[in-house]
């Protein structure tokens, strides 16, 4: 048996899971190690595994749903911002026409949408995001969302009424 080592289960591939509680394990003594290895390992080494133990269901679950928050919030920023850039796109391909009554309308028009596509975007991933956080019970943060919103509306309406 030159040069075989006795195999080490691991219970899951890949990187170990994050807040997960680690196990102590005992080692033996620094002069229980021999200078080079033997052709075994010493009987001091288990078929421990070596990552961290997996995470509680119900931790697995809170962190699916975090990242399938996070994946509807980049989904909401991404299409925004191409629906924003393809109005504005629009508008510049609409520029080659002749000018004429309805095509000077349809530019303002589609700018006008970009322009508060753009403005609209982040508010609405304002108001997701505090959605998110109070679903998984962060209500700090809820309330802070929901505070910036608020005072967003209040300006919007000052801006209205001026």
């Amino acid at each position: 048996m030159h040069g075989v080592h006795p195999t080490v289960t691991v219970t899951e591939a890949g990187p170990p899971v994050r807040n997960a509680q680690a196990q102590a394990v005992a080692l033996p003594a620094p002069e229980a190690f021999p200078e080079t290895f033997p052709e075994t390992f010493p009987e001091t080494f288990s078929d421990e595994p070596l990552t961290q133990p997996d995470a509680q269901p119900r931790a697995r679950r809170w962190a699916a749903r975090v990242g399938k928050g996070e994946r509807w919030i980049a989904r909401m920023l991404r299409t925004g911002a191409v629906m924003s850039g393809g109005m504005f796109v629009a508008s510049l391909a609409l520029e080659l026409l002749p000018r004429d009554e309805s095509v000077h309308v349809a530019i303002d028009l589609l700018r006008k949408g970009a322009a508060s596509m753009l403005l609209v975007t982040p508010v609405a991933r304002l108001a997701m995001a505090g959605t998110l956080l109070g679903l998984r019970g962060e209500w700090r943060y809820t309330a802070i969302a929901a505070g910036v919103l608020a005072l967003l509306a209040l300006a919007v309406g000052a801006g209205f009424q001026a």
